[in-house]
């Protein structure tokens, strides 16, 4: 089984955006049972709290569910229990770099590496969209649509 997990700051927007649509897509091609998919914050300002509403209505006008998810806070176990940490942008990416153990065995890439290498996204980061208005979060959506389409195909590329 491939363990991704997805973390952007508060995982209230961006992340638990990539966690619902790869779950969508997982779900589609019928891989539920070779894929695990999560999603959490660098910082813990929201623990439990459920995505964004702009982020759940953004996902829903798309046809992709947000129930079930919740956010949390990365934690040192998520370096071993996951095969792939997919940092939404370098800041988060240098944070999950910067806590991760020594012995860490998650391999740690920022989320958009995979579709900028495949062509599908010429921006390596997805931006928050959190103090903006529907149009970032309509955007977040497409890389993040993008992004998944890209690592899906790398994950069974494998």
């Amino acid at each position: 089984m491939k363990k991704l997990l997805f973390v952007c700051m508060g995982n209230i927007c961006r992340s638990p955006t990539a966690h619902a649509v790869m779950r969508h897509k997982v779900a589609a091609a019928q891989l539920e049972d070779k894929i695990l998919i999560d999603s959490a914050g660098t910082h813990a300002y929201h623990t439990g709290e459920s995505p964004d509403p702009r982020t759940r209505e953004t996902a829903k006008n798309r046809g992709v569910a947000s129930d079930g998810i919740h956010a949390r806070a990365i934690q040192e176990n998520d370096y071993y229990d996951f095969d792939m940490i997919l940092a939404m942008d370098n800041d988060n990416l240098h944070l999950i770099r910067q806590r991760a153990p020594k012995d860490a065995t998650a391999d740690i890439q920022l989320f958009l590496e995979s579709a900028v290498q495949q062509g599908l996204s010429e921006q390596a980061e997805v931006p928050d969209p959190y103090y903006g208005g529907p149009q970032g979060f309509e955007l977040v959506f497409d890389l993040v649509d993008h992004g998944c389409d890209a690592l899906l195909k790398e994950i069974l590329a494998k």
